[in-house]
């Protein structure tokens, strides 16, 4: 059984952070990852990451953006923490080799992102993820002593000693099926949000919510489930995600009669307000009749507006993206776009060391709630959030290692349990039951249905009733491949359980939230109500489904107000 002083689950910016941290702490450290860490779903962030580098900039006005962003929902001394500590890591990122875009003078060039009282988001074209990403990887390779990569291998539970510490994992080669447990004296999960939950999303086929509900089977608490983030420009065709830099750049919306409708909405800050309003007012001029194409179901992002040399120089891969997926040259005409699913809010709940309630479990980036992003993340406060908390999480993890012994792991026996659980799928009977394909279709669509920019009363009780219907047909979903060496197959009916996991704590958390705040809009309860609800929800495991109980939103400089933009 291989032991480590940390074991890092998931290979995106908040593991590999982590596990930098961690080895340069002198601990020994694993990272275990479903697919290969450069594969990972941060290598799709675009737009960049925020931090008060200007020299007319200040973290508290990054830290009060943040604040006003989240619909006052954000835990303020975890906001502080992030944005504080953000000039130093994107230096430090520049420092280890990420080709930040630079201006004329030589200084880290700064766009604008949405919901920003100034430009501030530092960033390497259209690819700002890929980048950070791949030098962190480089960066690994230096600690091959101290570091042990499994790459292509999938978990499907953590581990708990007789005290309820988590003291591992037990996961599942991909390439030849053999299983196997991990010791550890501390495990975090860094295996992002649940998108694929949703459909369509612009998040990549391997983000299913295993972290989420892999804690969330082990006692952990979920923290602000229902803030499910719509971005407002995915591709009609296929919610291929189209970066907010182009806003940023000076791209405008135009609904079907020609007008700059977000003069409506957000007549300050425009097609550059908080995610969650142009999400919603986009979604308005579609519902009202002025959407565009052939169902009228899209609007119009003209980047057009934008330099052509500008557009080819800063946002090249979303030339490539209109091109290839929806036949339009963007520097010349219009590209149809509309909101579509893009990221969680809620996930594991931690403090702002990535702990959480389970002893010796640590979450960082989309898989946790800090609550960095309460109601609405602002755009490029994501990369920020990985590699702060994740360089946090790896530090606390690799300190609280430092001066304990490994941990007794259990038996052999608990890895015969998976054992058994991935036998019983494969030897379910073509006939007797659906697909998993067609049940997570399902579930998607009924998500994007019910649970999405706008909800209600009536619809979440329908989303609630099919979830668990679904629940009931997973148990009987057959595969078609019975082998062993990259079952896909197989894995996709396990991460259809963790889905429904996901999926029901949303639905039970948006159900709970009677009011209006941030991504979560109940027409039925259309007015933000901070008497009754400025508080978390968060929810547990109980045996009849999720239990709900509340914590506080920490409260330091910035009281609520009417957020305008």
């Amino acid at each position: 059984m291989p032991e480590h002083d940390v074991l890092i689950i998931g290979a995106g910016l908040a593991g590999q952070r982590a596990a930098l941290a961690a080895v340069q702490a002198k601990a020994s450290v694993a990272i275990l990852s479903k697919v290969h860490p450069v594969r990972s779903h941060s290598v799709a962030a675009a737009g960049g990451i925020n931090a008060a580098i200007s020299i007319d900039d200040d973290w508290r006005s990054h830290a009060y953006d943040t604040v006003k962003g989240s619909d006052y929902l954000g835990d303020q001394d975890a906001i502080e923490v992030m944005c504080s500590e953000a000039p130093k890591e994107v230096m430090h990122l520049e420092h280890i080799g990420v080709t930040f875009h630079r201006n004329e003078r030589g200084e880290l060039d700064l766009r604008a992102f949405g919901g920003a009282s100034m430009k501030r988001t530092a960033y390497v074209a259209d690819i700002t993820g890929q980048a950070i990403l791949h030098v962190l990887y480089e960066q690994l390779l230096k600690h091959h002593a101290q570091l042990d990569r499994y790459e292509e291998w999938f978990v499907t539970s953590l581990l708990q000693d007789d005290g309820g510490c988590c003291c591992g994992a037990i996961a599942r080669d991909i390439r030849t099926g053999r299983m196997e447990a991990f010791a550890a004296k501390s495990v975090i999960l860094a295996c992002g949000g649940a998108g694929q939950v949703y459909r369509p999303t612009t998040n990549a086929l391997i983000v299913t919510g295993d972290g989420i509900a892999q804690a969330y089977r082990l006692g952990a608490p979920l923290m602000d489930m229902e803030m499910v983030q719509y971005h407002p420009t995915t591709l009609v065709e296929n919610g291929l995600l189209i970066t907010e830099g182009a806003r940023g750049e000076g791209a405008i919306l135009l609904n079907s009669e020609g007008e700059r409708f977000m003069e409506r909405y957000a007549p300050n800050k425009l097609e550059l307000a908080s995610r969650d309003v142009v999400s919603r007012a986009e979604q308005t001029e579609i519902l009202e009749g002025r959407g565009v194409g052939a169902d009228k179901a899209g609007i119009y992002l003209d980047i057009t507006k934008v330099p052509r040399k500008r557009t080819l120089e800063a946002l090249r891969e979303i030339v490539n993206i209109g091109r290839d997926f929806a036949g339009v040259d963007i520097t010349r005409e219009p590209i149809m776009i509309r909101p579509g699913q893009h990221y969680m809010m809620g996930g594991v709940k931690t403090d702002v060391n990535g702990a959480t309630p389970i002893d010796g479990l640590y979450a960082a980036g989309e898989v946790a709630c800090v609550s960095v992003h309460g109601g609405n993340r602002l755009g490029a406060n994501s990369l920020l959030d990985t590699l702060i908390f994740g360089r946090r999480a790896g530090e606390h993890a690799a300190a609280r290692g430092s001066s304990m012994p490994m941990p007794k792991t259990p038996s052999h026996a608990r890895v015969l349990e998976d054992v058994a659980r991935i036998d019983e799928v494969l030897a379910r009977e073509k006939g007797g039951g659906r697909r998993v394909s067609e049940i997570k279709q399902e579930l998607g669509d009924t998500m994007n249905r019910h649970v999405a920019v706008y909800r209600d009363e009536a619809g979440l009780t329908e989303a609630r009733s099919v979830v668990q219907r679904l629940r009931q047909e997973a148990r009987s979903a057959y595969v078609d491949d019975r082998g062993t060496v990259f079952n896909q197959d197989v894995l996709g009916a396990l991460e259809l359980d963790y889905m429904l996991d996901c999926a029901e704590a949303i639905v039970a958390a948006a159900i709970e939230r009677k009011e209006s705040r941030g991504a979560q809009f109940r027409t039925d309860h259309p007015q933000r109500d901070d008497e009754k609800w400025l508080k978390h929800i968060d929810i547990t495991r109980g045996q009849d489904g999720p239990q709900i109980s509340y914590s506080e939103v920490t409260i330091t400089q910035w009281q609520p107000e009417e957020r305008r933009y």
